[in-house]
């Protein structure tokens, strides 16, 4: 990924199509921040989450990652700042 591509993804919204013409975040919506690995810099909707969830973390489909389409990046909450989420690996 070149730095043209990291820039689009900045601030955009997990999930959101490249195309969307706001693919940023929406008010009263509560987010994380992505940090590291293949989706780094992209925020994560988590308004809907029950806290459960939240600590479990999450397994987002990307083909950005090691695996390529159907692949899948993990991202787990940091401990000391929930509104950011650190990337652990990737899988199949």
């Amino acid at each position: 990924m070149d730095s043209n591509d990291e820039k689009l993804l900045r601030g955009r919204v997990y999930g959101r199509d490249h195309d969307d013409p706001d693919p940023g975040p929406r008010p009263g919506r509560h987010y994380a921040e992505l940090v590291g690995g293949p989706l780094d810099g992209l925020l994560l909707d988590i308004t809907g989450m029950a806290r459960e969830e939240r600590r479990a973390g999450v397994a987002l489909r990307t083909e950005l990652g090691r695996f390529g389409a159907g692949g899948r990046a993990m991202y787990d909450p940091r401990p000391a700042d929930r509104s950011r989420w650190d990337w652990s690996g990737d899988m199949p």
